[in-house]
């Protein structure tokens, strides 16, 4: 068998949230930089997110499949 295949292995990595969160856990990098994690994002936080409706196009979807408003 070849010798050194394996890469070094971290047992005290981080993980940076871009908004400051950090999450101590195991990699074979010393620190990992993602955009949302946990804390930020919208499902984990129970924040709802808005439709942003440029041009009437969710209108045009719902008259088109027949879908009426709540």
């Amino acid at each position: 068998m070849k010798k050194n295949t394996h890469p070094k292995y971290y047992e005290d990595a981080v993980i940076i949230c871009a908004c400051g969160n950090k999450i101590k856990t195991g990699s074979t990098k010393k620190e990992i930089h993602v955009e949302i994690c946990s804390a930020c994002h919208p499902f984990y936080t129970g924040q709802k997110t808005q439709i942003v409706d440029t041009g009437g196009r969710i209108k045009k979807f719902k008259e088109k499949y027949g879908i009426k408003d709540e």
